[in-house]
């Protein structure tokens, strides 16, 4: 189960709830779960009871308990505990499964991994000045709410500057049209966009332009062009080329990411477990059944679990940027999922090296590998940035 299926879990026992008049509230539109804090219970914790308690006219924790055990019936979640005021904690069954779960829908929506339907009520109008800055953020944010469901137009104040269109902007219409508008407004870049073109290109210029917050100037210097660690863009970009290339390397090698069930740790570099050498764990017989690794136990510790942690809760903040017409989330996720993917690289190489033979261990890594690709090519993709296979 990924913190998005225990989103939907717990929104599904407030609707549970309600109808079988046992709380009277109305249904929020969505729950918010997030990773129990050190020292806290259980996997991932819920305030949902004390935002439902004064609409209920009940104390919070009466409402957690009628939430708790619809809950806790649930399959995947093993154990739901109140805790403070009225706090629902969640232990979810076999961590393993949780972790195959994440990379199998990665595996299945490839790019779309983080879309969803939550806005699909929603039918917006996004309304913006003729400036550069505010015509890119308006349709960095007309992709995100379109890939939660929700339907889109985009007007400009006057017409549109010819250059946008190699920006990748599009507007529907020109004018201030006669409906309710949300206004997009990110403090101006002060150039045009032919210049930031000729300047930068299309894609560090849009990364320039969407990557700080809004109410933040941009930085539009050379530093978007160095092909270096201290560029944010190149490295997310780098981190998805990589990515590729170890996909490619293994197929040179002969395996592909969890073609075995592996039932051990995902080691460091500094362990010879996992290695053809490594003892106790499952070896790939020639001849035998492969199975997908959405078949075997895989538990990521080490460098692992922050990535993988990173990609489950990438669908959220997706979300998050639709819903608070941020694509700066967005950009933020994808910098910190490279960087726990060069982390994550580093300690756990995902390709045998010397002497080695394609493990199990090395199947395992490179399933985390490939979603970590496959989130950073989506989320570029959501911003209008190329994601090249090869840098």
């Amino acid at each position: 189960m990924t913190p998005a299926d225990l989103s939907r879990t717990v929104l599904h026992a407030v609707r549970r709830a309600v109808d079988e008049d046992a709380l009277r509230a109305p249904v929020p539109a969505r729950v918010r779960v997030e990773r129990t804090r050190p020292g806290g219970s259980g996997d991932y914790a819920c305030a949902v009871a004390l935002q439902l308690a004064g609409p209920a006219a009940l104390p919070a924790l009466e409402v957690a308990a009628i939430l708790r055990e619809r809950v806790a019936a649930e399959p995947g979640v093993g154990r739901v505990e109140i805790t403070g005021p009225g706090f629902l904690s969640f232990t979810l069954d076999a961590p393993a499964a949780g972790d195959r779960a994440v990379l199998d829908a990665v595996r299945e929506q490839g790019l779309a991994y983080g879309h969803g339907d939550a806005l699909r009520e929603e039918i917006l109008q996004f309304h913006h000045a003729r400036e550069v800055r505010a015509a890119v953020t308006a349709h960095a944010v007309r992709r995100l709410v379109v890939a939660q469901g929700a339907r889109v137009r985009v007007s400009c104040e006057e017409a549109s500057d010819p250059d946008w269109a190699r920006l990748g902007v599009t507007v529907d219409a020109h004018g201030t049209p006669p409906v309710p508008l949300t206004g997009i407004r990110p403090v101006p870049a002060g150039v045009t966009a032919g210049e930031l073109l000729e300047r930068l290109g299309p894609d560090a210029a849009r990364w320039g332009l969407l990557r700080p917050a809004g109410h933040d100037r941009a930085a539009l210097g050379p530093a978007l062009l160095v092909q270096g660690e201290a560029n944010p863009l190149f490295r997310v970009r780098y981190a998805h080329a990589r990515a590729r290339a170890l996909t490619r390397g293994a197929a040179l090698l002969g395996f592909t990411a969890g073609h075995a069930p592996y039932a051990g740790p995902v080691p460091d570099r500094e362990s010879h477990a996992g290695t053809a050498q490594g003892a106790g764990h499952a070896q790939h017989t020639p001849g035998a059944p492969h199975a997908p690794y959405g078949e075997g136990s895989f538990p990521y510790d080490g460098a692992a679990r922050p990535l993988l942690d990173l990609i489950a809760d990438h669908p959220g903040v997706l979300l998050a940027g639709a819903r608070h017409r941020a694509p700066d989330r967005v950009a933020r996720q994808l910098e910190a999922v490279a960087h726990a993917f060069f982390d994550f690289h580093d300690s756990c190489p995902p390709l045998p090296a010397g002497d080695e033979k394609p493990s199990a261990a090395h199947r395992a890594r490179l399933a985390l590998a490939e979603a970590a690709g496959t989130v950073l090519a989506g989320g570029l993709s959501l911003l209008g940035i190329r994601a090249p296979e090869h840098l």
